[in-house]
């Protein structure tokens, strides 16, 4: 037989006796609603407040707590207004002593520290709704059971980037989720961690101002009373919960004024990015809410908030319907009209172009996004843009198979139809995905890497190449003007070339292709050599015959160097409109070409098979093409771009060009004569610093795309320009974003790449990460098999 709630109530004053406590009002008041409640026929909630208890009333209240499942009480709602004098410890064994009836937990958790969130995170909640807003979380890993859970509120988390591998894999019933201004950003890794909530109907990461939960906002409903949304909202008992939400809005925002900064620092907790716990950042109190909250992508995206080519405004209106319709103006397929109402407190993922419709099109149980019901029409529009704009495997495949079955296919069904290619693609798509967050292993370049080393010191790169021949080679030209032949593999240093006179930058770097065992180095202070690494000694002293080198005539403030495809020939530019040429094999400059652009050459790349051919690249918004034959006074042609060119690369079978200018202004030209064939239409972020690089993968089947100014590497499809991923850059336990530098697509395997990444703090050296698109992360690197071995040339490396 239940127990009565008077019989509780005096149990509960008879456990403060025991303890010597004076039993609490506000506890006495939950009881004597309840009963009122139940003897009304009502629901008796018991309902409690953090914030009016005290040390001493854990005690008794936790006996009470532990026999509410045996009671006559329907829920209980443990909340939270205002700080809490109760330790976290103490409060979580609260929340976990109530196991089938506890309904609403709203908590504020700035005022519990670390344990707390990690110990809610590993033990889990019976609770069926949980308000975490302002937590502290860095990457979200619940992995604890709510298997009652089905709302989960983490609005205004301002520390929250990512999910855990099996984060959502305990909340089977989870309905709603809301992830207003946070930091999340990503939308290949956030909707692969969210496809792990196979009931999720209602979801937002931004809200309409007059909605305190995820549920469809009224004024859009009827707005769209006239399209089948087949959609019945979750039933009133339910959302009388969730109303709770709305009693604190005004509380927070006295407690996190608007524009309140400054406020102290506390402690920093990081884990490794093994850790199966969650991550929680303290470094900040939360800041306040804010419609123009600054993030990852740094201030400078704000510069150009106004023409982010995705909409944060989703509400539509008939006046702005109209509007279109009698434009003259042709509407694009993608467009979402800006109207009356504004949405507030957007995270970044809100900015990527399309975010609507992509999350639209992977979530097809999805009933409400962002307050607004999802139509049937808004699925078709989504189908569409998401076919046209995004990848979901590579190489166009559309459905994930097992790599087993692929194998299967290969060797035992022999099918004569499909090649080598054909499955070695499969397998590729495959195991991209099935891979959620990609593995990113910073190299670890340090003089302990070379047997002869008396000293530890870690290198800072600045430059780095590929080997053209060797699979697990590459050299790295550092800011301290050294060059590291490294084994990329094994972490060992293959060769040391120390810095030449006073301290210099390496910027250029180039492997000769038929001697590749020479490369040609060039540093900002003009310096040019050419190393033939295999007369360097293995040794780290830094010492080597006269004959491993030759100096050339300086360039001055160099910033590229390229060889061309017979190694005959090398082109250096630098901080000026002029090119030089220079003849190998004599080790003499032959001529400057001067006036090639209006304003300073960043990039001059030869083609790959045409050893005339050449390509210039300059702030001056021009790309240009040369030959040699023809002596270049005159390009063969010029294409303009709308900024600052950054650089420019051929496609390995030189088809195309590859132009990129500042701020994700990247496109594909036809080689020959410079039309355009690609635009891959990367939004920009407002910023005249941004500074962007991209470079082929896998052949010409990919290209991959950073900035300097955001911790993000895009790879697009090189034959439609569509998005197949975005991999986000991060520092290694430490919580902090890596910006991109420069960045190469590994030449000997598929969905590899490194990046050449620099922290914000000056503090930070920059690092070589390497990333691996076919392995996730969490995946032990030692039981990984290298397929590729190393070649000839008799550099195998340590």
């Amino acid at each position: 037989m239940a127990i009565d709630i008077r019989t509780l109530k005096d149990r509960y004053i008879d456990f403060c006796k025991d303890w010597s406590a004076v039993p609490n009002k506000a506890a006495l008041s939950a009881f004597l609603k309840a009963e009122l409640k139940k003897s009304n026929n009502e629901e008796s909630t018991f309902v409690i407040y953090l914030d009016e208890l005290k040390s001493v009333d854990f005690h008794p209240l936790y006996n009470v707590f532990v026999q509410f499942d045996l009671s006559e009480i329907d829920s209980v709602d443990i909340l939270q207004k205002s700080t809490c004098s109760l330790e976290g410890d103490s409060v979580l064994l609260l929340l976990q002593a109530v196991k089938q009836k506890l309904r609403v937990v709203d908590l504020q958790d700035r005022s519990f520290g670390k344990d707390f969130l990690l110990g809610l995170s590993l033990g889990g909640l019976a609770c069926q709704i949980l308000n975490l807003k302002f937590s502290h979380f860095r990457k979200l890993n619940m992995i604890g059971k709510f298997t009652q859970m089905h709302t989960l509120n983490l609005d205004f988390s301002a520390s929250l980037t990512s999910f855990g591998k099996d984060c959502f894999t305990c909340m089977p019933n989870l309905k709603c989720l809301s992830l207003c201004d946070t930091k999340i950003s990503n939308l290949w890794t956030t909707s692969a961690s969210l496809a792990k909530i196979p009931n999720l109907i209602e979801l937002r990461f931004q809200s309409c101002l007059c909605c305190d939960d995820t549920k469809a906002c009224p004024s859009s409903l009827s707005a769209k009373s006239d399209e089948n949304t087949s959609y019945n909202p979750i039933h009133e008992s339910v959302r009388e919960g969730m109303d709770l939400f709305s009693h604190v809005e005004d509380e927070l925002l006295n407690v996190f004024p608007v524009g309140n900064y400054n406020n102290p620092a506390h402690e920093i907790v990081s884990e490794s990015d093994e850790s199966t716990d969650s991550e929680v950042d303290f470094s900040n109190t939360r800041r306040g809410v804010s419609l123009l909250e600054d993030f990852t992508y740094g201030s400078s995206v704000w510069n150009g908030l106004l023409d982010l080519p995705n909409e944060i405004f989703p509400w539509g209106s008939e006046d702005t319907e109209e509007s279109w319709s009698s434009s003259t103006i042709s509407r694009p397929a993608s467009h979402i009209s800006r109207i009356k109402r504004l949405s507030y407190h957007p995270s970044p993922i809100c900015y990527e172009k399309h975010y609507r419709e992509y999350l639209i099109a992977s979530f097809p149980n999805l009933k409400i996004l962002d307050n607004r019901p999802i139509t049937i029409a808004d699925k078709d529009r989504a189908a569409i843009i998401y076919s046209e704009n995004f990848e979901y495997l590579p190489y166009q495949r559309t459905n994930k198979k097992s790599v087993l079955n692929i194998l299967q296919n290969r060797e035992i069904k022999g099918n004569k139809n499909k090649s080598h290619l054909y499955y070695s693609r499969s397998l590729g798509a495959s195991k991209v995905g099935c891979t959620i967050l990609p593995s990113l292993h910073p190299l670890a370049i340090t003089t302990a890497s070379s047997v002869s080393s008396n000293s530890v010191r870690r290198f800072r790169p600045r430059q780095f190449e590929y080997h053209p021949s060797n699979s697990n080679l590459m050299a790295v030209g550092t800011l301290d003007g050294e060059v590291v032949v490294v084994n990329h593999e094994s972490e060992k240093i293959v060769r040391y070339i120390p810095s030449h006179g006073a301290m210099n930058s390496v910027l250029g770097l180039c492997w000769l292709k038929k001697y590749p065992t020479k490369l040609i180095s060039g540093s900002d202070n003009g310096l040019l050599k050419l190393y033939d690494i295999q007369q360097i000694p293995s040794t780290n002293n830094g010492i080597y015959p006269s004959g491993a080198s030759v100096s050339f005539d300086e360039f001055d403030q160099l910033t590229s160097v390229h060889v061309n495809s017979v190694d005959e020939l090398f082109l250096a530019s630098g901080y000026s409109e002029h090119v030089a040429l220079y003849d190998i094999g004599t080790g003499k400059r032959l001529q400057v070409f001067t006036n090639m652009h209006r304003e300073h050459i960043n990039v001059v790349k030869f083609a790959n098979h045409s050893p005339s051919m050449f390509a210039t690249s300059s702030f001056d918004h021009d790309v240009k093409m040369w030959d040699l034959r023809q002596k270049p006074i005159h390009p063969c042609y010029t294409v303009s771009s709308g900024r600052g060119n950054v650089m420019v690369c051929f496609s390995p079978d030189d088809h195309y060009l590859l132009a990129s200018a500042v701020d994700n202004e990247v496109k594909q030209l036809l080689a020959v004569d410079g039309r355009l064939h690609l635009d891959f239409g990367i939004p920009p972020t407002g910023s005249s610093q941004n500074y962007t690089r991209s470079y082929y993968m896998n052949g010409r089947d990919y290209i991959l795309s950073g900035s300097c100014d955001e911790h993000v590497v895009r790879i697009c499809s090189a034959q439609t320009g569509r998005r197949l991923r975005d991999i986000s850059l991060e520092g290694r336990s430490s919580g902090s974003s890596m910006f991109v530098q420069s960045l190469r697509g590994d030449p000997f395997r598929d969905f590899n790449l490194s990046v050449l990444a620099a922290y914000l703090s000056p503090n930070s050296s920059p690092e070589i990460v390497k990333v691996n698109m076919l392995t996730s992360k969490d995946v032990d690197k030692d039981s990984l098999s290298d397929e590729h071995s190393p070649s000839a040339h008799g550099l195998k490396g340590a």
